[in-house]
């Protein structure tokens, strides 16, 4: 049986746990909720493809693209130019067009490891292809290439 005096150490460890990770919510709340003028310059200068619609993003939005502003300057430069396209790419699409990119990524994400790495491997084949053969393939098959972002 455990002694009181153990019992006691354990309850106090567990509130302290619990106080600190409902302050640590209420932090990472607040800073979700950060305007686009009250982001820093490094976070701005990062995120300027999203520079009109920040304020309007959700919380989980912001709070992904912060993430994404604070890791940036650890990236080599040819991450950062994939980082700065998908952002630009991102901030022209339509609320429709980012909700069937989520859907499709956790499609991707929910498959066995095995056909993740052949669709890998087609997606390299794709992309090896000239730009008249891929307009061709969009061509013949655009049920399959519809979603196809070429760049």
């Amino acid at each position: 049986m455990v002694g009181f005096g153990t019992q006691l150490k354990l309850l106090a460890t567990v509130l302290l746990v619990l106080i600190g990770l409902q302050f640590s919510h209420v932090a990472v709340a607040d800073e979700k909720q950060v305007t686009w003028s009250e982001l820093s310059e490094q976070q701005q200068t990062v995120l300027m493809p999203l520079s009109k619609e920040w304020d309007t993003l959700r919380p989980w939005q912001r709070a992904k693209m912060l993430d994404i502003a604070k890791d940036y300057p650890k990236m080599g430069a040819k991450k950062q130019a994939r980082v700065q396209k998908r952002l630009s790419n991102w901030s022209r699409m339509t609320p429709y067009e980012r909700e069937q990119a989520r859907k499709y990524h956790q499609q991707f994400k929910a498959l066995p490891d095995e056909k993740k790495a052949a669709l890998r491997k087609k997606w390299k084949e794709y992309r090896q292809l000239s730009e008249a053969d891929r307009e061709k393939l969009r061509l013949e098959s655009p049920d399959t290439y519809q979603h196809v972002d070429v760049d």
